[in-house]
């Protein structure tokens, strides 16, 4: 019977040589395998001579590590060259890296619009976000529209969203004579929504 072994060691950024937690880590062709901690530290135990280990996490480049008796190893991942570009969001008057936002960011282009004849702003995107309702305040003719993520939260204060356009925060306070901030927009002229 052969004997078996376990190895040792931790998985970096070959870049920032910080340690990349999450990382899986198998033997090809057989049933054991393993994940790093937080630290990037992993052990993988029922090793023999001869297996190939093969290191992946997403964003990165697979590395492979040819099994000979190593008691501990540090493995270095290169982030792969066809990853996904780094989305922008802007946020009220700044922007933040969509990584970096601590809540979901959805984004409906025009292609996603609903189609048809729309007469509003509104129309465009009802239906078509999870967690954005909008009701039509009693179906009225040029009435307003009612527009609640994820639920009312405040008791005391609105639970309209914070619309931004073009950098510029509005409310339907600052709208005079106008039902909704979003009636005074020509649905034709939208590009997309974000909703944060």
């Amino acid at each position: 019977m052969l004997s078996q072994s376990t190895m040792s060691g931790v998985v970096l950024d070959a870049t920032s040589k910080q340690p990349l937690p999450g990382v899986n880590i198998i033997v090809q062709g057989a049933n054991n395998g393993t994940t790093s901690d937080f630290d990037g530290k992993f052990k993988l135990s029922g090793l023999k001579n001869g297996d190939n280990i093969v290191f992946s996490f997403i964003g990165y480049e697979n590395q492979n590590l040819d099994y000979s008796g190593q008691k501990e190893v540090n493995i270095s991942l290169n982030e792969s060259a066809n990853q996904l570009q780094e989305v922008v969001v802007q946020v009220g008057y700044g922007s933040v890296k969509k990584k970096d936002a601590t809540g979901s960011v959805t984004q409906l282009s025009s292609k996603d619009f609903n189609k048809g004849a729309n007469v509003t702003a509104e129309n465009l995107l009802s239906g078509r976000i999870a967690g954005v309702t909008i009701n039509t305040g009693g179906g009225a003719p040029g009435s307003g529209s009612q527009i609640r993520i994820r639920g009312g939260s405040s008791l005391s204060a609105s639970n309209d969203p914070l619309i931004v356009i073009d950098g510029l925060p509005v409310t339907n306070d600052s709208n005079v004579g106008a039902t909704s901030v979003l009636a005074s927009l020509n649905p034709n002229d939208i590009e997309s929504f974000n909703v944060l």
